[in-house]
């Protein structure tokens, strides 16, 4: 099964599906949610299958292909996945029929009143930009050939930035607009700077292998000197910090998540900010294993600034968006300490938490997308008591705050933990100071749950206000459940991600710290 063209099908796909999609009539809307849905459910299957087929005791890429592109410059269509690959194209694949579910009815191009929303773009143009965002979510993960990855990392702009700026809030065309322009404008300026950096790596491998390449195999060969390694280093980490985002490169965020529509909000900061991480231990340590340690204290300095920054901002916020927008950035802190501690077990809880981040988040967008609809505010002062008269969707946005928070037998709790312990072994203080920042995640969640949820409610009229309905409910459900499996048993999710991360670290020289406890005889049955 390894040999079976499973990436190249989860691109073909979703491609493919978006061109019908798009050209269906705009009185065709249900039509075309039908067939976005069905194909997005096949989609799902197959990775599902493909990481059963997945071999997680090989090492390399798995179900590689690869075709001469552009042979004058070396540039290959060349897809494969590890385990770090592998998962966030499952994670993508699981989210993007769970959006479509959610914005059934959301893209309408009606108000609820029944009256016509000016402006707004045909809901079969929606579900085509989701489509096309979803063969750019796959691509960017299986790519192996760095032009073709940074062709992908370039092209989701394109969809995203239509799903912000034509289907966010309709009350809000100039503030959706300018979180359009913002996001896309920042998201442009990261990515000359990587595309300077990929030339750079073009340049280098002509120098010494006489042809160049953009293959990632071979580029991870080379002998680059450390000077011409910050360079290029740099060029890579400030596109991944911006995509991420990392603080401070993170002002575009709480902008794009608070304009977006529901599942634009779901999917950017569920799985293409994840793109930015990913980057990160996919090629800035292989790549630059020499800037990668120069470089890695002021990363961890900037993530644990992050920790922090996002949560006091989310404490402060009103909008219910972009306070989860917030905590994402004290999240992505948590990712880059882990991959930047440079210990298999904080990478591993590095890329654990990419998931896990993705369903918690994805379930509070979710949930405070339902809280809109329902009273047409984001406004946090709209809500209180909601639980009276809304238990079910008040339990699901329980679920989802203490898991964001990090619950021991939920989903993040693991991640965050192997982040902690594997940056404690190497880099003591900033351990200690980062899990402080646990306290005040609990304290922005647990705080908003008790405005919106508990007490008395804020106005009569919420008694009238209907609880999560069937489509709702089976929207909600396999998040619900994954959360709590992968807090009860999250082995097979570490299985696959664990021997990927620990090779990429040794293969650029990082090696676990030698345990600094003395090992008593007696326990390993030696003699002293």
């Amino acid at each position: 099964m390894n040999s079976f063209p499973w990436l190249t099908l989860l691109l073909i796909i979703p491609a493919a599906a978006a061109a019908v999609v798009a050209v269906v009539p705009r009185r065709l809307g249900t039509l075309a949610k039908q067939i976005t849905l069905a194909v997005t459910l096949v989609e799902f299957v197959l990775a599902l299958l493909a990481t059963i087929a997945y071999e997680p005791a090989r090492t390399g890429f798995q179900f590689a292909q690869k075709y001469s592109w552009i042979k004058q410059f070396g540039i290959s269509y060349s897809v494969g996945a590890d385990g770090i690959s592998l998962v966030l194209i499952l994670l993508a694949t699981l989210l993007v029929p769970i959006v479509v579910l959610a914005s059934w009815d959301e893209v309408d191009a009606a108000s609820p009143d029944g009256t016509p929303v000016v402006g707004r773009r045909s809901v079969p143009a929606f579900f085509a930009l989701l489509l096309t965002l979803e063969a750019g979510m796959v691509g960017v993960f299986a790519a192996t050939d760095v032009f073709l990855f940074y062709v992908f990392f370039e092209a989701m702009l394109i969809p995203m930035y239509f799903l912000i700026g034509s289907y966010g809030p309709v009350k809000e065309q100039a503030q959706r607009s300018y979180a359009a322009v913002k996001f896309l404008l920042y998201s442009l300026l990261g990515g000359l700077l990587m595309l300077a950096a990929v030339i750079g790596l073009y340049v280098v491998s002509a120098d010494q292998l006489g042809t160049g390449t953009f293959d990632f195999a071979t580029l991870r060969q080379l002998d680059i000197t450390p000077g011409v390694q910050k360079l290029l280093f740099l060029g890579f980490f400030i596109a991944f910090a911006i995509k991420a985002p990392l603080f401070p490169f993170h002002t575009w965020l709480p902008d794009a998540g608070a304009q977006s529509p529901t599942g634009g909000a779901i999917l950017l900061v569920g799985v293409l900010d994840k793109v930015g991480t990913f980057g990160l231990i996919r090629y800035c340590i292989p790549l630059f294993p020499d800037a990668s340690s120069y470089f890695a204290p002021m990363v961890l300095a900037l993530a644990v600034i992050g920790i922090f920054y996002g949560a006091l901002l989310a404490i402060g916020q009103r909008d219910m968006k972009r306070l989860v927008a917030y905590t994402s950035l004290a999240h992505f802190g948590f990712i880059a300490m882990g991959t930047f501690a440079l210990t298999s077990q904080a990478g591993t809880g590095a890329v654990l938490y990419m998931v896990n981040h993705g369903l918690s988040t994805g379930l509070l967008f979710l949930v405070v997308g339902f809280l809109v609809a329902r009273r047409g505010s984001r406004d946090v002062s709209a809500y209180g008591g909601m639980a009276q008269v809304t238990p079910v969707l008040a339990g699901v946005f329980l679920i989802a705050g203490l898991s964001s928070l990090a619950l021991p037998g939920l989903n993040s709790f693991v991640s965050e933990f192997l982040v902690l312990v594997g940056t404690f072994t190497r880099y003591r203080a900033l351990a200690i100071v980062a899990t402080c920042g646990i306290v005040l995640a609990a304290i922005y969640i647990l705080y908003l749950y008790q405005r919106t949820m508990t007490g008395p409610l804020v106005s009569e009229d919420a008694r009238g206000v209907l609880d999560l309905s069937v489509r709702e409910k089976i929207v909600v459900a396999p998040v619900v459940a994954l959360i709590i499996a992968l807090g009860i048993y999250p082995k097979p999710l570490i299985d696959i991600v664990r021997p990927t991360v620990t090779a990429t670290f040794e293969d650029a020289g990082h090696t676990d710290p030698a345990p600094t406890a003395p090992v008593n005889a007696s326990q390993t049955g030696g003699h002293s």
